[in-house]
C-alpha cells in the first residue's frame, strides 16, 4: 500500500471504530457482511462527518478562524457534528438550514440549539444558492471582527475527503489483521465527500475491491461529477490523485431525499431486531436496502465479503420515529 500525503488533523473522533460481523444479516443477504461502525465515532459527534471535520477544523485553526459556517437540511447530521466540534474547540458555529423552525425541535435540530449554534432557516429554493449565501454570512462575520471558515455541505470538499482516505486505510488495516478480504465496500452517497475520499484512498492505497455507492438523492452521474470536482480541489491544494472508480447503484432513493419507503424500512427494522443496529431512513437504511437489491440482482456476488459503512444518523432517525413503528414515509428535509 502507498502512503497518502495526509494534511494535519485535529483528533476529534473516537477511532478506530470496530469492524464487526453481522451474522444474521449475512445469512439474510447471502454475503459475509462486516459492519464498519462509524456510528460509534462519538456521542454528539457520531457518524461519518466527524472524520471529515478533523481535517477541516485543523485547516480552520491553522487560519486562526473563530467561526465555522456550514449548511444542510434541518436534520443535518453534518451540521450537528459541526456544532458539536465547534463547542469542543471553542469555535462559534453558524448553520444555514434548509427547512423551517420548529416550536418543539427534535433530533439534530434540538442538539444544534443545545450546542449553541446560530441558525438561519432558508427555503429549498434559496438552498440552491447556498454557496453564495454562506459567502455572504462569512462577509457579515468579518464585519463583526471575527474570522470565518466555510465548510461545504456535508464536508464534501478537499479537506473532508481526507476523512475517508484515512477511514479506508483503517478498514483495510483491520481486515488484514483479521485475515479478511474486502470484496465490496458499500456506503450511502448523499453529498459526495465520503465517496470522493474512498475513491482517492483506494487509488493511494491500492484497494482493488469494488467501491459501491448507494445514492440517497441525485444519481450516479451526479456523484461521479462530485468525485472529480473534489479531486480537482485536492490537486489545487497540492494533493493530486486520480480517483479509483466507484460503482453507483441507482434506483434506491425511493420517493425522494429523506423519505422512507416500505422496503427500506423493512431492512431498517431487521437490522435493529436481528443485530441491534440503528439505521436511519435518510442514509444507511437506503444503503442497506440498496445492497440487498444489488445482491438479489446478481451485481454483488453471493458469498462475497462486503463491508457496510455505517455512517451514523441516530439523532436524525429520532425525528422520524413514526416511520420506524408504523412503516410509513415522511419528509425529512
Amino acid at each position: 500500500m502507498g502512503s497518502p500525503p495526509y494534511p494535519r488533523r485535529v483528533p476529534l473522533a473516537r477511532l478506530p471504530t470496530p469492524l464487526e460481523e453481522a451474522s444474521r444479516l449475512s445469512t439474510a443477504l447471502g454475503v459475509r457482511l462486516l459492519v464498519k461502525r462509524d456510528d460509534l465515532t462519538g456521542l454528539l459527534e457520531t457518524g461519518n462527518k466527524v472524520r471529515k471535520l478533523e481535517f477541516a477544523c485543523a485547516a480552520a485553526l491553522d487560519e486562526r478562524a473563530d467561526t465555522l459556517i456550514t449548511c444542510g437540511g434541518v436534520q443535518s447530521n453534518h451540521c450537528r457534528a459541526t456544532a458539536a466540534v465547534g463547542a469542543r474547540l471553542g469555535l462559534r458555529a453558524r448553520l444555514l438550514l434548509r427547512g423551517t423552525d420548529l416550536p418543539d425541535p427534535d433530533g439534530n435540530l434540538f442538539l444544534d440549539r443545545l450546542l449553541g449554534a446560530e441558525i438561519r432557516f432558508i427555503t429549498r429554493e434559496q438552498y440552491r444558492d447556498r454557496a453564495r449565501l454562506m459567502a455572504g454570512w462569512a462577509e457579515e462575520t468579518r464585519r463583526e471582527g471575527r474570522k470565518p471558515f466555510v465548510i461545504l455541505e456535508g464536508g464534501s470538499d478537499a479537506w473532508g475527503a481526507w476523512g475517508y482516505v484515512r477511514g479506508l486505510e483503517e478498514i483495510l488495516g483491520q481486515a488484514a489483521e483479521a485475515r479478511e478480504r474486502v470484496d465490496v465496500l458499500v456506503h450511502a452517497a448523499g453529498s459526495g465527500g465520503t465517496s470522493a475520499g474512498l475513491a482517492a484512498g483506494a487509488a493511494w492505497l491500492g484497494f482493488r475491491g469494488t467501491l459501491l455507492g448507494i445514492p440517497v438523492c441525485d444519481d450516479g452521474a451526479y456523484f461521479r461529477g462530485m468525485i472529480q470536482q473534489i479531486a480537482a480541489d485536492m490537486a489545487r491544494r497540492g494533493w493530486p490523485v486520480e480517483p479509483a472508480p466507484v460503482t453507483f447503484a441507482d434506483g434506491y432513493q425511493g420517493p425522494g431525499y429523506g423519505i422512507a419507503y416500505p422496503e427500506e424500512m423493512a431492512w431498517v427494522r431487521r437490522a435493529a431486531r436481528e443485530e441491534g443496529l440503528l439505521l436511519d431512513p435518510v442514509y444507511t437504511g437506503k444503503a442497506l436496502a440498496g445492497l440487498a437489491g444489488e445482491v438479489a440482482a446478481g451485481r454483488v456476488a453471493k458469498g462475497s465479503t462486503v463491508v457496510f459503512l455505517h455512517t451514523g444518523g441516530a439523532f436524525g432517525a429520532l425525528a422520524q420515529r413514526k416511520d420506524y413503528l408504523e412503516g410509513g414515509g415522511g419528509p425529512n428535509s
